[in-house]
Order: structure tokens, then C-alpha cells, then sequence
């Protein structure tokens, strides 16, 4: 689980892509769009002074419409910039100009913020687009791994963050090597030699906790570990009980390499190449089957569907909310025209587009207070839920079961809890109505893979607390998961399944 550093990081990277996707879909007229961006360490007049001279030089472009636009642009971002006293430490990054709407209207947008981490490009760009060039290049991974290259001579501890490498400390030992001399003291020269070897590797795992864990944080300073070396030394090190637990956890691969030093470094990074690339695929593919793995031991601690999460949130109950980085669901407050209610719903573009559900079962009709994505509103509101927030795409083969088959949101429980005694329901009228609801339920069910890849995850062991059971009715048999398996009062006559007292089935998709 991710720490709180590590969780607002995730939450910066998130607002980055979606400002990015956002800018790069913006259009205007002529060139009346800035791109303005500077460095730490850069100087606020030298930026106005150079606007100045920019408005100047825009005072002569011939089209009327064009020459307003850009002034307008250029005034915007001198107005925005009297707001800085100086430079903030990671940067300024400053979007502003005239931009058309989908309805073909023009708009004006002016949007400034400091990076999460220093951005080193400097620009000033008037285009007829936003150039968000330079905000990718935040994105790009800068997580520093930790090498230990061990071997009989000495050991090397380096750092790799980026394309930037460094040595942070060698040393070299001299150990015994074994031999057939000795006579009667030869069993005394192993033990000697076996000492030498202990007290090599307790050396090697406490510089490591020195190297490699934060004594502010008592968190390990990287993001992961590769352990190097052409002797059997590193295996050694990673198994003993010597090496400290929270850096045995970011191991990531352990390498044969041919030499010791820095040639070992050298070659471990080429090894570990892919394994570096992949650290982020590598942590979600953790995580996510960390998740399927609660499901499939049948252990309670898990909730999926947007429904049972908010609930397990309200509650407090979840330790880990795992969501899609593209879930495209929208938080609306909405207000009762007639009774003056505020009910809080979550809907889907197609949703969104029925209007029945913008009314209530007695027809008044419900005003929108405020709408947000609910991405947003979980970054701004996880904190006060007491859990950690995780990101996750779809690239992954666990990542894209998890999206398409549970909705793309989904949490890891403090303990279990059972969702049924919460009232989650889908509504179920006859039973060739509970049939065609049930069956597609099934559909969404279904689209996690075929149904031999659907077993590991849905196990027999986890069957009884999704109640997936056979349902029979008339001619028609398909499988229905209808959350929790505690017997009720209320039995429909056509199905075996409970039901509550108003006569509706409980689902673990509500």
C-alpha cells in the first residue's frame, strides 16, 4: 500500500493527464492561444517585460478578429502573472486564450498552476492549439531503484533515477576461498570461512537499510531493488534474515551479472531493463491480484460496484479504493423541485442522456445542484475516508479484467462486511422479469473473459459469499449472483434465492 506521499504523487499525475487530454483537445481561431512556461529559478519581469514587447509586435497583425483575440491572450497572462511575486520552486505553467466549443461558440479559458515536480523546459508559444509537449515529459517515470552488485570481492550500492545513474558507496573484502589443506583444523578454516561469509552479508544488509531507507520516513527511498552479482551472495542476501523486511518487499529481480563494481552496474541495468520499464505495470498487476486474490479466498474484505463502494467508504471500512484512471462516471446533487430533497446520484453518458433519471418515482422533477466527476470528487474527498486512493489503466490483463468486469471501481476491506445487511437491491418483478434482469446481470458478469478464465477469480471457495447459484425457470438455467447467502423470511415461490421484505433481490451489482 502506497504511503500518503505516494497517493498525492498518483493524484498529481492523474490531474495532469486529464488536464493534458483536455488541453490537447482544445482548438481556437487564428493564433490566439499561449502556451507559457517557466522554469524554476526564472524571473517574473523578465516574463512581463517580454509580454510587453509581445503585445507590441500583436498591435500589427492585420485581421481584426485575430489581433483582438491575441491581445486579449496576451493581457490575460500579464494580468495572471501580477499574481506571482516570484517563480514558484517546481515552475509556473500558464495556459490562456480564446477557445471554441463543441456548439461552435468561443470561450475564454486562462489556467495556471505549479508542477509537482520541477519542470526544466522554458516556452512562449502563440498557436492556434495549447503545446502540452512539456507536461508529458512530467509524466515520464523518475522513480529512483536501488542496485546492490555483490559479489567475493566487494559489494556496490547505486542508485538509477531516470537516465541518471549514481555510485553511493563500495567497498571490497577479502574473503577465504574454500581449499583441501588443513588436516585436522580443516573443519575449523569452513568455520572460519562460513563467519566471514555471515559477517560479509550482515555488512552488506545493514549499509543497505543505511543507503536505502528514509530515517525521517522509516520508508525504504526507492522504488524498487535489483540485486546483482556473479556469486551466489545476492541470493544469500535476499533470503536471510538479516535484510531488512521493508527492502525485501521492493525487490524486483534478482540478476546474474559477470562482473562486481561499477561493470556490474552497468550490466544489471541492461539486464533489469525491462523490469524498469515496467515497475508502475508491475505494481498494478501487485495490487489488482492482491484484490482478486480476497475474492477468490473468499475472505469478505472486498467490494466492487460504485454503489457498494460509496457505502463501504461511508462506513469506513475501506482500506484500499482501487478506481479506473478513466472511469467515466459523474457525481450530480440533485434537488427535488417539489419536496426540496438533496438526493446524490452517479451516472454513465447514457445515463446522463435518459432523462427519467432526473425524476423521481412521482414524477417531480430533480434539479441539478452541482456535478462532478466522481474521479475528482474522490481525490478531493478519499482523505476523509480514511484510505489509500489507487490508480489503475486497463493495459495491463488484470488491470482491463478489473475495468471491465467490476466496473472499474472497487475497494480492499479493514474487515469483512456484509453488503446484503446494507439493503443494496435491484428491483424484481415477475420471474421472466427477474429472468431477463438476471440475464444481464450475467452479460456484465461474463465480459470478464471465457468461463475458464472467470473460475480463478470467482472460485467454488468464493461462490457462497457472491451466492452465484443455479436458477432454474421453466426451460431457462443461468447462473445469478445475488449478494451474501444469509437465509430470509421471505422465499419467492419460482426461485430459491431469498428475498427481502419489500420483494427485491439483493445483487452484488446494485
Amino acid at each position: 500500500m502506497a504511503d500518503g506521499h505516494e497517493t498525492d504523487k498518483n493524484i498529481e499525475i492523474w490531474k495532469i493527464k486529464k488536464l493534458i487530454k483536455a488541453l490537447e483537445a482544445a482548438r481556437g481561431n487564428g493564433t490566439s492561444m499561449i502556451s507559457l512556461i517557466m522554469p524554476p529559478r526564472d524571473q517574473i519581469s523578465r516574463v512581463t517585460k517580454m509580454l510587453g514587447d509581445e503585445f507590441g509586435t500583436a498591435s500589427n497583425i492585420k485581421s481584426r478578429v485575430n489581433r483582438q483575440s491575441v491581445l486579449g491572450a496576451i493581457t490575460s497572462a500579464q494580468q495572471r502573472l501580477k499574481l506571482y511575486n516570484k517563480v514558484p520552486p517546481n515552475g509556473l505553467v500558464l495556459y490562456t486564450g480564446t477557445i471554441v466549443t463543441d456548439d461552435g461558440k468561443e470561450k475564454k479559458v486562462t489556467i495556471d498552476f505549479e508542477p509537482f515536480r520541477p519542470i526544466n523546459a522554458s516556452l512562449y508559444l502563440c498557436d492556434n492549439k495549447f503545446h502540452i509537449e512539456a507536461l508529458n515529459e512530467l509524466l515520464e517515470s523518475d522513480d529512483k531503484f536501488g542496485f546492490i552488485v555483490m559479489d567475493g570481492n566487494g559489494t556496490l550500492f547505486g542508485t538509477l533515477s531516470g537516465n541518471t545513474r549514481e555510485v553511493l558507496h563500495k567497498f571490497s573484502v577479502d574473503l577465504p576461498k574454500k581449499h583441501g589443506r588443513g588436516g585436522q583444523s580443516a573443519l575449523r578454516f569452513a568455520r572460519l570461512r562460513m563467519e566471514k561469509r555471515h559477517n560479509y552479508v550482515r555488512k552488506t544488509a545493514e549499509l543497505a537499510t543505511q543507503f536505502y531507507i528514509n530515517p525521517a520516513t522509516s520508508q525504504p527511498n526507492v522504488s524498487g531493488l535489483i540485486l546483482a552479482g556473479s556469486a551466489d551472495f545476492k541470493t544469500e542476501l535476499s533470503q536471510s534474515d538479516m535484510f531488512d523486511p521493508r527492502l525485501q518487499a521492493k525487490i524486483l529481480n534478482v540478476v546474474d551479472v559477470s562482473y562486481g563494481g561499477e561493470n556490474g552496474f552497468n550490466q544489471a541495468i541492461e539486464l533489469s531493463s525491462e523490469i524498469l520499464s515496467n515497475v508502475k505495470f508491475i505494481q498494478e498487476k501487485r495490487l489488482i491480484g492482491k484484490y482478486f486474490e480476497e475474492i477468490s479466498q473468499d475472505t469478505g474484505k472486498y467490494v466492487f460496484g460504485v454503489d457498494d463502494t460509496l457505502k463501504a467508504l461511508e462506513m469506513g471500512a475501506v482500506e484500499i479504493l482501487i478506481v479506473w484512471e478513466s472511469l467515466d462516471i459523474n457525481r450530480y446533487v440533485l434537488k427535488n423541485t417539489t419536496t426540496g430533497e438533496i438526493i446524490v446520484k452517479h451516472f454513465n453518458k447514457d445515463q446522463e442522456n435518459n432523462q427519467s433519471n432526473f425524476r423521481d418515482s412521482a414524477n417531480s422533477e430533480l434539479e441539478v445542484q452541482d456535478k462532478m466527476a466522481l474521479l475528482e470528487w474522490f481525490a478531493n474527498e478519499y482523505r476523509r475516508f480514511g484510505c489509500t486512493l489507487e490508480f489503475v489503466t486497463n493495459k495491463s490483463q488484470e488491470g482491463s479484467q478489473f475495468c471491465r468486469g467490476f466496473g472499474g471501481i472497487g475497494g480492499i476491506l479493514r474487515y469483512q462486511l456484509d453488503m446484503s445487511a446494507l439493503g443494496v437491491v435491484v428491483a424484481a418483478a415477475a420471474p421472466e422479469q427477474c429472468s431477463r434482469n438476471f440475464a444481464g446481470l450475467i452479460q456484465d458478469i461474463t465480459l470478464l473473459s471465457d468461463p475458464e478464465k472467470l473460475d480463478p477469480v470467482i472460485s467454488s471457495g468464493s461462490q457462497k459469499r457472491l451466492g452465484i447459484s443455479i436458477i432454474q425457470n421453466e426451460d431457462m438455467m443461468l447462473r445469478a449472483a445475488s449478494f451474501g447467502s444469509r437465509p430470509c423470511e421471505h422465499m419467492h415461490p419460482c426461485y430459491e434465492n431469498p428475498m427481502n421484505d419489500s420483494g427485491l433481490w439483493s445483487s452484488a451489482f446494485g
